[in-house]
Order: C-alpha cells, then structure tokens, then sequence
C-alpha cells in the first residue's frame, strides 16, 4: 500500500463556475474527461453494490452514498479519481491495495488506467456490512 504525502494531493475538482454543486449528477457534470468517465464508472460501480435505497448526496462538497449513515464518499482530482470508504475498510483490504495510493481513509485510482470494478464492489460490500454491524448493536 502507498502512502501519499500532502505534497501529492490536490484539491478535488471542482464544477464549472463557483457555484457548488447541488447533487451528483451537477458534480460529475462540470468534471472534465478522462475523470468524468472513472468517477462514472466509480459511481455505478458503488451503485451496483449498495442496498437500492442507498441515497446519493453532496457531503463536504463531494458526492456520497449514504444509507443509514455516509457509506462511501467520491471524488475526482486531475490525475486520479478517490474513494473514501474509511479507514478500517482500507486497512482491511491492504493487500489487495497495494498497487495503488493510499493514505488512511482514501484510495486514488488513476484516471489513465482501468479502473479496479471488482475491487471497488468488495470495498462498497465490507463498508456496507461495517455499517449494518454497527446499527445492529
């Protein structure tokens, strides 16, 4: 797993004009391509492993699936997009991870290669039953 330092982030992308974005589809809307296609394909992909009445939401100024709390949240940055599933869903999958930038709560997928659709499908499904465990209690 590779860590980032602050020198290596940047700031996500941010929508045309200095409004910010109303919902999902404004956000990804004003992001320009290659990112636009991976956070896309990130979305359906989250999308696809989620329980159906999962909602999507801006949080923080970024996307985000919630569904009884904040799943996952989404972003696109200029030479990568990032998933936020928190820490302990990163830590648990830091195996699998380790071909990709890593800091404690994010993991940044290049936009110039193909994005990992199984992986991202196992990460939303631990992150989902994280969160039923705890509302169980």
């Amino acid at each position: 797993m590779k860590k980032t330092n602050s020198a290596n982030r940047r700031s996500a992308a941010k929508p045309k004009g200095n409004a910010a974005p109303k919902n999902v589809d404004e956000y990804i809307a004003g992001i320009p391509d290659p990112a636009r296609r991976t956070l896309n394909k990130m979305r359906a992909a989250i999308r696809s492993a989620v329980p159906p009445e999962a909602t999507e939401t801006i949080s923080y100024g970024i996307p985000a699936i919630r569904n009884k709390a904040v799943l996952v949240w989404f972003a696109a940055f200029p030479n990568h997009c990032s998933l936020f599933p928190t820490a302990a869903v990163i830590e648990k999958f830091k195996n699998e991870l380790k071909s990709y930038s890593t800091s404690k709560g994010t993991i940044h997928f290049p936009t110039n290669k193909p994005l990992p659709i199984a992986l991202i499908k196992k990460l939303m499904k631990a992150r989902v039953a994280q969160i039923e465990s705890k509302t169980q209690r």
